[in-house]
């Protein structure tokens, strides 16, 4: 299936549908292949990305799927990231905000604990995720000056 292809499926799903998070998938599909389209690629990687779409399976089911789509696009997410070194908007701050989040649970409990079990933990917290969502930042502003967002 060709890019093309794809976004005037994906147009004509999110026309038809009433559904607020079914369009939210839609159009963030339709926000990559967009983005997608005004790259330019070799003849190899384009014949990569169809093969990929039609891997995908976007219209074989002629009823709009959510849980499909939302499959299908994480996927392709997964494949722009490991193939192409492309990420999508916020995606490091996102990662990197849970992983603070984790690791400071991790240090309000161990390091704070000798405040007020509760206050430790919350402190921890706050400071895990500013501290990832910080860094998390830091390297999505990396990503984009490279050239490797989309």
């Amino acid at each position: 299936m060709t890019i093309q292809k794809a976004y005037l499926l994906l147009e004509n799903l999110a026309s038809k549908s009433s559904n607020k998070s079914e369009i939210k998938i839609y159009e963030k599909f339709l926000d990559i292949l967009t983005k997608l389209k005004e790259r330019s690629f070799s003849k190899e990687e384009i014949k990569l990305l169809e093969t990929e779409l039609d891997h995908l399976q976007l219209d074989s089911n002629p009823e709009s799927n959510k849980k499909q789509y939302k499959k299908a696009l994480s996927e392709f997410e997964k494949f722009l990231k490991d193939t192409f070194s492309l990420t999508s908007k916020g995606y490091y701050t996102k990662l990197m905000g849970g992983l603070g989040l984790s690791f400071g649970l991790l240090f309000g409990v161990v390091f704070l604990s000798n405040l007020e079990r509760s206050l430790g933990i919350s402190l921890g917290l706050i400071g895990g995720m500013v501290t990832g969502s910080i860094l998390g930042r830091y390297k999505d502003d990396e990503v984009k000056k490279a050239g490797n967002m989309l």
